[in-house]
């Protein structure tokens, strides 16, 4: 599903390494969702996705794994849907590097929230 190169975009990020695996899962879903919807396609509904999961012949080996691959798949486009909002961009036509900046600012902000927080007291010297 990712690419060798979709890979080394996401591994050469600064973030620390369960964001770059958080990031990985939403790439690799936002890859399996554009194959299941086909070019120009909405995002695919979870019956869509369960027909498409049923013709991946490394999925036929555990038909069990199936629904719960289209559940994760499915609140993942939740998530793809809100940082395409964010991008002024359809949820499938994301790219990796789309995937990449959002991680960024997310880990941007998080920063920015911890530098403003209130330092502990610190009582004052006799």
């Amino acid at each position: 599903m990712l690419s060798e190169r979709d890979l080394a975009e996401l591994e050469s990020t600064l973030l620390p390494a369960l964001e770059r695996h958080h990031l990985r899962l939403l790439a690799h879903s936002l890859r399996c969702l554009q194959q299941a919807a086909g070019d120009g396609e909405p995002l695919p509904d979870p019956q869509r996705l369960t027909a498409w999961a049923q013709r991946q012949s490394n999925l036929a080996v555990d038909p069990t794994f199936i629904p719960v691959l289209v559940e994760q798949l499915t609140k993942a486009a939740v998530q793809l849907e809100q940082i395409a909002l964010d991008q002024g961009r359809a949820p499938l036509e994301l790219q990796i590097a789309d995937l990449v900046r959002w991680g960024r600012n997310q880990a941007d902000q998080r920063i920015g929230e911890q530098g403003t927080a209130t330092p502990p007291f610190t009582p004052p010297a006799p």
